[in-house]
């Protein structure tokens, strides 16, 4: 073979590639993206992006810009066919750092990341280039790229390739990996508006066995409706304009008259692959799952998956980590992305009653959970949504059995100058050990060269003030919400040691000094096949 041209080649610019050229471009991997079409979508797609999806994004530093395009903070009403509002899911906790669910554009979002590409020289893009062929050579990755542009076909060896080409993604198929699940044949007609007046931000969910739908609000004055076909309907017909047009007017007269810059009729999935790697090819994305739409995450567990693999790429292209790392992506993934399927094909049952005594019993049983506080709170703020947990992986310890594997919460702490900034902008971008420093312990002793390069975090009460500053790198900051506190209060430990996606790997004993810290620092390198430190980042 030549030498590596490259050392990841992600297959497809949607948003699960993009972020991962991203993530991989942040760390400086040498990483090729192409995308058979000729610039990102320029039609509306997904519209919902979560709190999970937009601290990615702060991690790749592009949260500012993604926000100033977004309607943060929306909820659902659920109305019945009588046009009453029986439910409302309205969260406003900010566990993450973020609303649970914002409204935005694709092709906004898109373009955001392929710009923020810009920032990297090792990322090289070529639009208009498909990738036929990926052959695992056991030593590289052999990639036949076919382009429409002079120069950028031909064949290109890479360490590893991610396929993230979509639903019917031809890497994947080319592999001879099978799509288990469902296709469903209720068919949805999808109807995108512009110019949009109606100031109410949230989804208006219609329940109405006679013709099911939903009306969800976005930015910049566009506005999406979703109308389910009943059984028979000729979806020909049922798409031509005066047709949506007499839909639309059920809802509103404005509605009715706006722009119509897409309509199109779908069916839903509830697929995932059988496995999502074949040595040293990955899959992720739609390409290794399929949601129903209701519950607005088919976009975001892409996300998830560019977050879980990326950093996993990163560090073993480094030397950080060990090839082993990267056999806990679809251990941890799969897992919570079939849990999302299961949840959005429950909420359809809910959103598309079949009859009128189906959704009167619905509509009672939601009237009834209103009446119980914790219930009310279970739906008011989408404690339904499967939180993201892994039980195997990229973990260590035994101790805070309740902590290890969920994603670490990101309240506002302040730091010794006064500023008050979210906590993920101490952890900086690497692992991290937060420690809780409360005085009743000694001061743990400065480790200024540990394993991982973990940065060592130490959070004093909301009560107390700083003192002394402590030695040797250590970042001390106030909890000033209380949140970090409870957290660790209610998991009966005094730290955590947490991965670059902000995943809890490995939870400290209340008695345990920095000797505890660095045994399950060498425990979880020793686990991916490292047993010194690792290389600094670039």
């Amino acid at each position: 073979m030549g030498p590596l041209e490259t050392q990841v080649v992600v297959v497809g610019a949607g948003p699960t590639g993009l972020t991962l050229a991203n993530i991989l471009g942040m760390h400086g991997i040498a990483t090729l993206l192409v995308e058979r079409n000729d610039s990102t979508v320029t039609e509306p797609r997904a519209v919902s992006i979560d709190d999970e999806t937009l601290r990615t994004m702060q991690y790749i530093d592009l949260v500012d810009v993604v926000r100033q395009r977004i309607v943060p903070g929306y909820g659902s009403h659920y109305f019945s066919a009588s046009g009453s509002c029986f439910a409302k899911v309205l969260p406003d906790t900010l566990e993450y750092g973020f609303p649970r669910r914002s409204a935005f554009r694709q092709p906004i979002l898109e373009g955001q990341l392929r710009e923020g590409l810009r920032r990297f020289p090792c990322v090289e893009t070529r639009f208009s280039t498909a990738a036929i062929r990926a052959e695992d050579a056991g030593t590289h990755v052999r990639v036949t790229l076919e382009s429409r542009v002079q120069g950028n076909a031909g064949v290109v060896n890479a360490a590893y390739v991610v396929a993230c080409d979509g639903a019917r993604s031809p890497i994947r198929e080319s592999l001879g990996i099978a799509m288990g699940g469902n296709t469903y044949d209720t068919r949805w007609l999808i109807v995108d508006l512009i110019g949009s007046t109606d100031r109410f931000r949230h989804t208006r969910v219609f329940c109405d066995p006679r013709r099911p739908g939903l009306q969800l609000p976005g930015p910049d004055g566009t506005r999406r409706y979703e109308f389910m076909l009943l059984p028979g309907e000729d979806p020909e017909a049922f798409v031509a304009e005066p047709n949506v047009r007499a839909l639309l007017a059920r809802h509103s007269a404005e509605d009715a008259r706006l722009p119509i810059v897409r309509k199109v009729i779908y069916h839903f999935h509830a697929r995932i692959a059988e496995r999502w790697r074949a040595g040293r090819i990955f899959l992720a994305g739609d390409a290794a799952h399929l949601s129903p739409p209701f519950a607005g995450q088919g976009m975001n567990s892409g996300i998830r998956d560019a977050q879980n693999l990326g950093w996993k790429l990163a560090w073993c292209l480094r030397g950080a980590l060990g090839p082993g790392v990267l056999d806990t992506y679809e251990r941890e993934r799969r897992p919570h992305g079939a849990a999302l399927i299961q949840m959005a094909v429950r909420m359809g049952r809910v959103m598309m009653p079949r009859s009128v005594p189906g959704a009167l019993a619905t509509q009672a049983a939601f009237r009834l959970l209103s009446l119980y506080k914790p219930a009310r709170d279970y739906v008011m703020q989408m404690k339904y949504k499967p939180p993201p947990r892994f039980t195997e992986g990229f973990l260590a310890g035994g101790a805070g059995p309740g902590l290890r594997g969920r994603m670490f919460v990101q309240p506002q702490v302040e730091r010794r100058d006064g500023s008050v900034v979210p906590l993920d902008a101490v952890l900086g971008k690497g692992f991290a050990a937060v420690e809780w420093h409360d005085g009743a312990l000694p001061n743990a002793e400065p480790r200024v060269d540990r394993l991982l390069d973990a940065r060592l975090v130490q959070v004093i009460p909301r009560d107390h003030r700083f003192v002394a500053q402590p030695e040797g790198g250590v970042e001390q900051v106030r909890d000033t919400t209380g949140a970090i506190g409870a957290v660790f209060g209610r998991a009966g430990i005094r730290g955590a040691i947490l991965r670059p996606d902000r995943y809890v790997a490995a939870c400290l004993d209340r008695a345990s000094g920095g000797a505890e810290c660095d045994r399950l620092l060498a425990a979880l390198a020793a686990g991916a096949g490292v047993t010194t430190r690792a290389p600094s980042e670039p």
